[in-house]
């Protein structure tokens, strides 16, 4: 685990998903939501992919993106806010891997790696998960990950592929805070 030290801005990668109620609604809002606190921008947002469930598979498809955001937070604290979007948009953890309004789940936060109870970074599965790992290509800075994988190679070699359709195209502006389709 590498000590957290620094207060200038840092990139970090968010991944979202919703299966329940107006699932493109439940995005776009926590989008707004995460851009609208003070010390985060959002400055990408992937195209929106339908997916199978993956786990618990008895239920809905999911919606799944990702964005990439500037934050001056720490990892716990961008955490943290990620958590309070979550509630607010009524997540319920019911059942693990079950139906939601949303999930957020932080994958990236610069160079910056944890293996702490409550956050470990990078995210411990997103390369098994190419509904993680397909929009994240999307929004990257760069491809290869702080451990020096290639995001194409985790790609290439992951399972599942037809699981995962272009749902619609999305374009942010970060300044408005908008979204066109």
């Amino acid at each position: 685990m590498t000590e957290y030290t620094s207060d200038a801005d840092q990139p970090a990668y968010i991944a979202l998903g919703s299966n329940l109620g107006d699932r493109e609604a439940y995005l776009r809002r926590a989008i707004a939501e995460l851009h609208h606190h003070p010390l985060i921008r959002v400055d990408r947002c992937s195209s929106i992919y339908e997916t199978e469930p993956v786990g618990y598979t008895e239920q809905a498809a999911f919606l799944n993106m990702a964005i990439a955001v500037t934050t001056s937070l720490s990892p716990m604290e961008l955490l943290e806010a990620m958590l309070h979007v979550e509630q607010l948009l009524g997540r319920v953890r019911d059942v693990r891997w079950g139906p939601r309004t949303l999930d957020l789940d932080l994958l990236l936060y610069g160079e910056y790696t944890s293996n702490d109870e409550k956050l470990i970074l990078p995210h411990p599965r997103m390369h098994e998960r190419l509904f993680v790992l397909i929009p994240l290509l999307d929004v990257l800075h760069q491809e290869i990950l702080p451990d020096g994988r290639s995001v194409k190679s985790l790609v290439q070699a992951a399972d599942g592929r037809d699981g995962i359709n272009l749902w619609k195209s999305v374009h942010w502006h970060s300044e408005s805070g908008r979204f066109e389709s």
